[in-house]
């Protein structure tokens, strides 16, 4: 496809970078670790990004261009920082949230964003009412011209893979006419057009958004909080690996779910809490297959067999814990092979956390996971310091 000509061009503070979206540069960052971590001369670990330029870490003034990388898409290259802004998903937009930036003005899907995660910490939260869904039956190229984001930040190749329509010209357009495309898959592990280039952690990818935004120090702020926050989750958990409870995370559709799709616990942002967590996967020594590998469906029936010591529902996450358990949780106390799994009668069927998380999130779900698994009562993070990073 070819770029309308009665379009205005409104590449306005952008270059777009030597980097090509597409296939041909799935390749992986030399002096990358595993983790997709880079290694500085003296030994540690840095989120990566390729920064020039003099703008301030606040994100309020810049006084030269300054360049980030991020696979797939290479070195962009900004000519001051932007400010409107276009989304994947909750992740990046939770980022966005930390970082003080306005929403996106639009995700894949706004209804997997879930905003209540806001509600308890003070000062903070997001009106979704005039974010637009990008995904509508397809995704149609002329939305991206209405929104007129500064920058995109979308793997260009979960446009090209996820559903049939666009194509690398569509992303060189976007890219050439609106804005660049800054972005990574970085909640899941399960697609194929995705193990060719660098996987990035939850803080590898926020630390690259804050300085596409020139807003470090509220990353590097949130950085330091998750450390201490991390270390109060691993006094939680249990020593002893058979003091973890087996756990089966399953999608499940609808107040009444009578077939699930199941997903093992992997790498990528979706399972951060779960691995943090270090439960125990009762799927992953069964001959059940990852709902991504196979699209397949697990029944009560297959559940029994396995009989999991907790179940974590998917796809219930704009429920409060008292609706889950008035509607999911009530319909299985009264099914007739469900009442019999271990985790309904001893009452340990939980919702299990979203597909998307940012940083803000992550600790919002993961406090509320250990109380799950392992009976904690304490707050195992500050809200007012949540707050105060967030509110610069």
């Amino acid at each position: 496809m070819v770029a309308d000509e009665s379009k205005p061009v409104t590449r306005r503070r952008f270059i777009a970078g030597s980097g090509v979206a597409g296939a041909a540069l799935l390749a992986g960052c030399t002096g990358n670790n595993s983790e997709g971590k880079q290694t500085s001369t003296d030994g540690s670990e840095t989120s990566g990004g390729e920064t020039s330029g003099t703008g301030t870490s606040d994100g309020t003034t810049q006084s030269g261009p300054y360049s980030v990388s991020m696979e797939p898409v290479g070195k962009v290259e900004f000519e001051s920082t932007p400010k409107t802004w276009v989304a994947n998903n909750g992740s990046w937009a939770d980022m966005g949230v930390a970082l003080g930036l306005e929403p996106p003005k639009a995700l894949w899907l706004t209804s997997r964003y879930h905003t209540q995660y806001y509600d308890d910490i003070p000062g903070v939260s997001v009106d979704k009412s005039n974010m637009v869904d990008l995904y509508q039956d397809g995704v149609n190229k002329e939305l991206f011209y209405e929104l007129d984001g500064d920058v995109h930040v979308i793997d260009p190749n979960f446009l090209m893979n996820r559903f049939k329509g666009w194509k690398q010209a569509d992303i060189d357009e976007v890219r050439k006419n609106i804005g660049p495309l800054f972005g990574n898959s970085i909640f899941s592990r399960g697609y194929e057009w995705h193990k060719d280039y660098t996987y990035y952690s939850l803080y590898e990818a926020f630390g690259k958004l804050a300085e596409a935004f020139q807003r470090t120090d509220r990353y590097e702020q949130f950085s330091s909080l998750h450390d201490e926050f991390q270390s109060k989750v691993d006094s939680v958990v249990p020593k002893k690996k058979k003091d973890r409870p087996e756990v089966a995370t399953m999608w499940a559709s609808g107040n009444e779910p009578t077939s699930f799709l199941p997903y093992l616990i992997s790498e990528g942002t979706s399972f951060k809490q779960w691995r943090d967590l270090k439960v125990r996967d009762a799927l992953a020594s069964t001959s059940v297959r990852d709902f991504h590998s196979n699209r397949g469906k697990v029944d009560f029936e297959t559940l029994l067999e396995i009989d999991p010591d907790m179940l974590l529902l998917r796809g219930h996450e704009q429920q409060t814990a008292k609706e889950f358990q008035n509607t999911v949780v009530s319909f299985m106390k009264n099914h007739s092979v469900g009442s019999k799994l271990t985790a309904v009668k001893n009452g340990d069927v939980y919702r299990g956390g979203p597909l998307y998380q940012g940083p803000i999130t992550n600790l919002v779900v993961t406090e509320r996971a250990a109380k799950q698994v392992y009976d904690v009562s304490e707050s195992l993070f500050d809200r007012k310091k949540v707050a105060s990073i967030v509110n610069g």
